[in-house]
C-alpha cells in the first residue's frame, strides 16, 4: 500500500509542477540563506576571538596595588585607645609592581597540566623618540620565544623575524603603526625615554601587526634584560607573568586557583575582553533568531502550499476514501509530499548557501594598512549544514502534518454530496 501511496504523492507534485517549485524555493532560499548568515556571522566572531586571544594572555598575573589610606605611621608611636589621629590627603606609599619570585611562580606554573606557555614580562610606559618625531607608548620586555607561543607573533610580523631580536644588541620589535609614525624601518635606531629619565637606543629588527589599533600604534618588545637595564631594575624585576593554555576555556577556572596560590591578582582573557564578549554573545543571538525566522517563514509556505493542496484535492480525497483508502492512507500521501518538498529543497539550499558563503570568502576586504584580515571570514563548519537539512526537513515535516491530519479527516459522503 506504501507504493500506491507514494505513486499517487508523486502524481500530485508533478500534477502542480509550478507550486511544487515555489514551495521547494521557499526551503532551498530558507536554508541558503541561513547558512550564508551563520556562516558569515560565525566567520567573524572566530576571526574577532582569535584577534582578541592572540592579543592578550590566557591568565595574566600581575600585583594590584592598592594603597591603604585607613592606617597612618601616626598610629606606630601613639596610642590610639586614648587620642584619634587624623591626616589629611596622606602621601600614598611608595609601592613597586613588581611580582616577588618571580622564577620560582614561573616554575611551578610549568607543572600544571594544560599549560602551553608562560612568559615573564616587564612593562613599562614610554617615550618613543627618532628625530624630532616623539611618541608616548608601551614597552614590553620579554622572552620573544615564549611570547611567540602567547600571541603566534611569527604569523604577524610586517617585517624582520622574531629570532633576530635574540641575535641583536638592544633589538627592538615595533608594531606597524607605531613604526609608521616614527618613520622608522628595519636597521633604524630609535631612542626610548623611561618615566624615571633614563633613555637607551635601540635598532629595529622588524615590525609586526595584530590588527588592533590600540596595540600595533603604541606596542614594541625589547628583550627583558634590555628593560631592566633602562628602567635600572634587577634581573629578578618582572611586573607581569602571562599564561597561554593548551585549552583556554578553562581559564577562568586556573586563574582563580593561581589567584589563591600565589596572592596575587589573575585575569583570564574574558575579564580582559570583557566588552568584546559581551558583543560576540549579541552577535551570536541575533544570528540564531534571525536564521530560525529564515527556516520558519520558509515552514509557514509550505504550510500555506500543502493547505491549498488539500483543499483543491478535497474530491479526490473522497474519491480515495470511498475507494477503500484509510485515513492513515491519506495522511501518508500528503506527508510524502511535504517530506519530497523539504529533502529535495534542503539539499539545493545546501548547495546555495555554500555558493553564496564561497562568494562572499571570495571578495578581497577593503584594503587597511592597520588590518591583517584579506578577505571576508566565512567558515564552513558541517554542522551548520547538518542542523540546516535537519532543521528544514523538520519544519517541512511540522508543516505538511497539520494538513495531513486535517485531510485523513475528511468526510468523503459530505464531500461527494456538495
Amino acid at each position: 500500500m506504501i507504493g500506491v501511496n507514494l505513486e499517487i504523492a508523486r502524481t500530485h507534485l508533478l500534477a502542480k509542477k509550478r507550486q511544487t517549485l515555489v514551495a521547494m524555493m521557499g526551503v532551498t532560499f530558507g536554508i541558503g540563506m541561513y547558512l550564508l548568515m551563520i556562516s558569515f556571522m560565525n566567520g567573524f566572531n572566530e576571526y574577532l576571538e582569535d584577534t582578541l586571544l592572540s592579543s592578550t594572555p590566557d591568565i595574566h598575573i600581575y600585583n594590584d596595588i592598592k594603597t591603604d589610606y585607613t592606617h597612618s605611621i601616626l598610629d606606630q608611636v601613639s596610642d590610639t585607645t586614648r587620642m584619634l589621629n587624623i591626616v589629611h590627603h596622606p602621601k600614598p606609599k611608595d609601592v613597586t609592581p613588581n611580582i616577588r619570585n618571580p622564577k620560582q611562580i614561573v616554575s611551578d606554573i610549568k607543572t600544571f597540566d594544560n599549560i602551553l606557555a608562560v612568559s615573564p614580562q616587564l612593562s613599562s610606559q614610554v617615550f618613543y623618540n627618532n628625530g624630532p618625531v616623539q611618541l608616548p607608548g608601551s614597552l614590553n620586555g620579554v622572552n620573544i620565544m615564549e611570547e611567540a607561543k602567547l600571541t603566534n607573533l611569527q604569523d604577524k610580523m610586517k617585517t624582520g623575524a622574531i629570532e633576530d631580536l635574540m641575535k641583536v644588541d638592544n633589538g627592538i620589535l615595533l608594531g606597524h603603526g607605531l613604526a609608521t609614525k616614527l618613520n622608522a624601518s628595519v636597521g633604524d635606531l630609535v631612542t626610548l625615554a623611561s618615566p624615571q629619565g633614563t633613555s637607551m637606543s635601540f635598532r629595529v629588527v622588524g615590525t609586526f601587526q595584530f590588527g588592533i589599533g590600540s596595540l600595533d600604534n603604541v606596542r614594541s618588545y625589547v628583550s627583558l634584560k634590555n628593560v631592566q637595564q633602562l628602567l635600572g631594575k634587577d634581573n629578578q624585576y618582572v611586573t607581569d607573568i602571562n599564561i597561554k593554555m593548551k585549552d583556554y576555556t578553562k581559564a577562568k577556572e586556573l586563574a582563580a586557583v593561581f589567584a589563591r596560590k600565589y596572592g596575587y591578582k589573575a585575569d583570564d582573557w574574558q575579564v580582559a575582553n570583557a566588552s568584546a564578549m559581551v558583543s560576540i554573545a549579541i552577535r551570536n543571538m541575533m544570528t540564531i533568531v534571525i536564521s530560525f525566522t529564515l527556516l520558519v517563514v520558509a515552514g509557514f509556505g509550505i504550510y500555506n502550499i500543502m493547505n491549498m493542496t488539500i483543499q483543491n484535492k478535497l474530491k479526490d480525497i473522497a474519491i480515495l476514501k470511498a475507494e477503500g483508502f484509510a485515513g492513515g492512507d491519506i495522511i501518508q500521501i500528503f506527508l510524502f509530499q511535504s517530506l519530497t518538498i523539504g529533502l529535495f529543497g534542503a539539499l539545493l539550499g545546501l548547495i546555495l548557501g555554500y555558493a553564496m558563503s564561497y562568494g562572499v570568502w571570495s571578495l578581497p576586504f577593503p584594503k587597511n594598512e592597520y588590518m591583517s584580515i584579506t578577505h571576508f571570514p566565512v567558515t564552513f563548519h558541517v554542522r551548520h549544514y547538518v542542523f540546516g537539512v535537519v532543521f528544514g526537513m523538520l519544519t517541512t515535516l511540522i508543516a505538511g502534518l497539520m494538513p495531513s491530519l486535517k485531510a485523513g479527516k475528511i468526510d468523503p459522503v459530505a464531500i461527494l454530496r456538495g
